[in-house]
Formats: structure tokens, C-alpha cells, sequence
């Protein structure tokens, strides 16, 4: 099983989101708000790598419906992760169709550059994806491997959540997350991304 990278930083919070989720929907608003806070900061750099400046109001639009929506929710903490995500995906989609606008493809496809490196530089991508320059560097990839790169290490699902997600198979998702952080890596300066940051972003954990 996985053992590495921002998925697994985002599972350590799994126990008590499943926890608050479960107050939650026991009519619990403080339980709810604690949910909110573990979920949130992962949700919107999703989002604000499919629709950019306006991740905050596509995220309120999906926290309604989440909210609305929680009674019939079933399922522990990572499965709550991966339910908001669907939901979050869902209300930015709709918001690119309503502007009519496509998400960027990037115009060079070089991932053929397989830049030599002595180690695995995921680290070093996923510290520098906190940033907005990152997030804007992966909404020019190419829509699946800007989600799957977005799903796997902002939100932090693992292979098969985030294929669940995306309605598409596991080893699908984990190439283009592989190709995405390759692309990224080159753009950022970080050496080449290396198998070790493949086997890792396609793991189930």
C-alpha cells in the first residue's frame, strides 16, 4: 500500500472527519463545521484549479448541496472526501458550461522529456502546489491530467477514489497524474518526477 505524499496527509485527518461527519448528520452544526474545516482547504485548490478565480463560489454552491444532500450520505471519512469532491466537480462543470468556456489545454505535449533525476522530487511538486502560480500551472494541463494531479494530491483521494470520481478506470487516473506531475515538474524547476512519484500516486491507501 501507499506510503508516501499528500494523500497520506490528508488520510491522517480520516478518523475524525468520519467522526464529525457522523455528528453531523445527527443534527450536530459544530460537527459539521469541523467537517467543513478538514475538507475545505482541499476542495478549493481543486477548484481553483478547474475553474480559477472563481473556486469560492462554485465551492459554496457545492457546500450547500453537500449540506443538503448529508442525510443520504453513507460512508467513513475518505469516503466523505471523495463524495464532496464528486459533488464540488459536478457544480464546476456546470459553471464551465454555463460560461461556455473549455479549461486550457496546454499546447506542448513533451512529456516524452524525461528529465534525469537521482530521486523522486514528488515532495518537492506537491509543497510547491500550495501556491497559486502551481495551481495556475495545472489548469494549462490537459483536463485529465489536471484533475487526476488535482484529485490524488490537493484533495488527497487515493487511485481509486479519485478514478471513482472521475468515472474512469485506476490505472488511467494514475498515468495522467503521472504525466501531469511530470509536466509540472518541468515548469516549477523541480527535477524529473520519477517512478517512485508514479507507484505512489496510483496506489490505493
Amino acid at each position: 500500500m501507499g506510503q508516501g505524499g499528500e494523500p497520506r496527509r490528508a488520510q491522517a485527518y480520516d478518523g475524525e472527519l468520519g467522526a464529525a461527519v457522523a455528528r453531523a448528520q445527527g443534527g450536530d452544526e459544530a460537527a459539521f463545521a469541523v467537517a467543513y474545516r478538514i475538507v475545505q482547504p482541499g476542495l478549493l485548490g481543486y477548484l481553483r484549479g478547474i475553474v480559477g478565480d472563481d473556486a469560492e463560489d462554485v465551492a459554496s454552491d457545492a457546500w450547500l448541496e453537500i449540506a443538503r444532500d448529508l442525510g443520504r450520505f453513507q460512508g467513513d471519512g475518505a469516503g466523505f472526501r471523495g463524495w464532496t469532491a464528486t459533488i464540488a466537480r459536478h457544480r464546476a462543470l456546470d459553471h464551465l458550461r454555463r460560461l461556455r468556456v473549455r479549461p486550457r489545454s496546454a499546447a506542448l505535449e513533451q512529456d516524452v522529456l524525461d528529465l534525469p533525476g537521482p530521486r523522486s522530487t514528488h515532495d518537492e511538486v506537491l509543497e510547491s502546489l500550495s501556491t497559486e502560480r502551481a495551481l495556475a500551472l495545472v489548469r494549462g494541463l490537459p483536463r485529465d491530467q489536471a484533475e487526476a494531479v488535482l484529485l490524488r494530491v490537493v484533495v488527497g483521494l487515493d487511485g481509486p477514489s479519485a478514478a471513482r470520481v472521475l468515472g474512469k478506470r485506476p490505472g488511467a487516473v494514475r498515468t495522467a497524474a503521472h504525466r501531469g506531475l511530470k509536466r509540472l515538474a518541468r515548469q516549477l524547476g523541480v527535477e524529473g518526477v520519477t517512478d517512485d512519484a508514479s507507484r505512489t500516486l496510483g496506489e490505493s491507501t
